[in-house]
Order: structure tokens, then sequence, then C-alpha cells
């Protein structure tokens, strides 16, 4: 597989995609055309627009993922696939209800580009239960792609020792899904991708660290440039 998982689409006083434009231009090598899945906002056609005009700027033509019986054919004939952010329950909901979830897995099992920002790169888990999002639609299962065995948080926020506020923190919600799922999850910070090569290979980019998040251990700090190979199973395994 492929795969280039993005915490974030923009970075704190920077243009949309402009902190990851050179792993996605390398991840892209030689594809012209890619199809963008803008299910996780309301309004898919603006963000379709917002996306195209990025791309374009990379040498890509992107092409839009609309619900409805044609969706299959779309992810069929894709040479690279995005799937961008937004609400996580909503674009796993429209990919469950197009159809196309087994067929987005085996595509990208079988060596299709995956790039995904935020609620796209949450779905890249087994399941979505370690995302911020509200449930503000029901999908039939919260079950997600499966392309890695890890679950995500993006947008990890460490906590801030002068807030005042009382609520739980990042940590203190993972630790609690740790106590009912014994599965590791890496909390990956703003500026923070994953990246899944063809050989297996798989590196925290970008500009931001991680922490992994184990049952009955306590969370693991790892910096840009560190090899994740333990947290995907090998081959026969």
């Amino acid at each position: 597989m492929r795969l280039l998982l993005l915490s974030n689409s923009t970075n704190f006083g920077a243009a949309y995609l402009a902190h990851a434009a050179e792993a996605i231009t390398t991840h892209f090598a030689g594809i012209r055309r890619i199809l963008f899945v803008p299910f996780a906002l309301h309004d898919q056609e603006a963000y379709h627009a917002k996306a195209r005009a990025r791309f374009l700027e990379f040498g890509i033509e992107v092409d839009r993922l609309a619900e409805g019986p044609g969706a299959t054919q779309a992810v069929e004939r894709a040479a690279g696939i995005f799937v961008g952010g937004g609400n996580t329950f909503r674009v796993l909901d429209r990919l469950q209800r197009s159809g196309v979830v087994e067929l987005l897995r085996n595509r990208v099992e079988t060596g299709m580009p995956y790039l995904g920002a935020s609620a796209g790169t949450v779905i890249a888990a087994p399941t979505i239960r370690t995302t911020n999002d509200m449930p503000i639609v029901e999908p039939r299962t919260l079950t997600a792609l499966g392309l890695v065995p890890f679950q995500i948080n993006c947008h990890y926020l460490d906590p801030d020792p002068g807030s005042q506020h009382m609520g739980e923190t990042r940590e203190t919600r993972l630790r609690e899904f740790l106590e009912e799922n014994d599965v590791t999850v890496v909390g990956l910070r703003e500026g923070g991708m994953i990246e899944v090569g063809a050989s297996g290979a798989v590196t925290l980019r970008g500009s931001a660290g991680a922490r992994i998040f184990r049952r009955s251990s306590e969370p693991m700090e790892i910096a840009p440039g560190t090899r994740l190979d333990s947290l995907m199973p090998r081959v026969g395994e």
C-alpha cells in the first residue's frame, strides 16, 4: 500500500495543504488525475472546488466522487484518491451509503495511492472510535477502512498546564478508550503525517511529533523521521 495520512489539511498561518505540498507531489508522482472524496463537509461542490484549485498547482487534476450509483465506477477508475477532512461520522456514513467501502479498501490494498487529511486519515484506521468529532449522523457501523491496524487521533493536543479548563484532556479520553479496547493509538499532532510506503515502511513525517498510546503503558513520544514499522504486521502474520 501507499498511504499518506495527514493530521490536518491546514497549518496555522499557512495555505491549504501547504505544509504537505512536497510530500503530496511525491506521493502522487506520475499521476495526473485523482479522485477527491468531499463527503466530510456539507457543501461538497465548494469543497471540491477548493481541492481542485490547490491540486492544479501541483499539476494534478481532481475529479469529485459524487454520492449515488456512479460512485463504484468512479472508484474503480481512479488512479489515486484523496479523502478530505471534516466530520468523520459523515464521511464514513456517506461512503457506506454509496456502497464503496469494500471497493475503496481493495483498491488501496492493491496499490492505489491514498491521501487522507483529518477525517480522511481517521477512516484509514480499523474504526473511527478515536475521532474528535460529534456523531452528527449515525453510520451503520463505526468500522472503517482498516488500512492500518492502529487507531489514529488527529489534531492531538497536549494538556495545557496553564489552562483552567476542568474537562477531560485528549490524553484522558484516549486512556479511557484503551480501558475498553486493546489496540495501539497514534496521537498525531497538527503538522504531522504518517507515510506508509509500497515496501511496507511506516514513517512519521512532517514538522510535529506524535504520541503512541498502548494499554498498560505510559504514552511514548516519537519525533518526525521515526520509523514505525512495528505498528504494521509483517507479511504472513
